[in-house]
């Protein structure tokens, strides 16, 4: 018994059966993964995401492009992906919706790779601008002015936007050239740092702008 492999490390062997056709497996399971019948080459999981390739290929029939973007006609999924699997790489559908569905010969690998680092690049890209929110009275005092004019200030110097509101209630809504005024002077004080990408428009009983940081100037 010294020879034979422990029970739990032997292979589960999948046969290639007739009547299976297209859907015969091309693969045999073992504890540290999948592997080609062809080559013995270790097959990519089937669960890594939802990419249709290898045995996850749902068509009987598929329109073959090889790894040198060539066409080599519509073959069937078992011949298609021995075709894949004698040049050590993988089958993946790049076209389902296609009739017939269109696979390309590649390293799945090294596509999936090279996908999450373009997907990493475009979240790097995707630059969210925080919005922090102020209000401003329409009978707002000196002090309160300049402390919420530096706040607003330190805010848009770390390249944040900043929202200003100004509520008018009961008379004060008598008052809006006041607002506006406090709004214009509030937006002089800060012009040096910050354009206005909302005017100070009203809306219902509440005046606002928005301010966001100017663009830097590449050297």
């Amino acid at each position: 018994m010294h020879g034979s492999m422990p029970v739990r490390n032997r292979p589960t062997f999948f046969r290639f059966d007739d009547d299976k056709g297209a859907d015969a497996p091309f693969f045999y399971e073992t504890p540290k993964g999948r592997y080609s019948l062809i080559n013995n080459r270790k097959v990519a999981p089937n669960n890594v995401n939802e990419d249709l390739f290898n045995e996850k290929i749902p068509f009987r029939e598929v329109l073959v492009i090889d790894a040198n973007g060539n066409q080599l006609g519509v073959k069937s999924k078992r011949e298609a992906l021995e075709i894949a699997y004698r040049q050590n790489l993988d089958l993946l559908c790049v076209a389902p919706k296609a009739r017939p569905a269109v696979c390309k010969v590649l390293d799945y690998g090294k596509y999936h790779f090279e996908q999450q680092k373009k997907d990493k690049e475009a979240k790097r890209k995707q630059h969210t601008v925080e919005l922090k929110a102020l209000r401003l009275s329409p009978v707002v005092d000196t002090h309160d002015f300049e402390t919420k004019l530096r706040q607003a200030r330190k805010w848009i110097e770390q390249g944040m936007k900043v929202k200003i509101d100004m509520r008018f209630r009961g008379r004060m809504m008598t008052r809006q050239d006041v607002g506006r005024q406090i709004m214009n002077d509030f937006l002089d004080k800060v012009k040096d740092i910050a354009i206005v990408e909302k005017k100070p428009s009203l809306e219902g009983n509440t005046m606002s702008l928005v301010l966001a940081p100017q663009k830097k100037k590449q050297a």
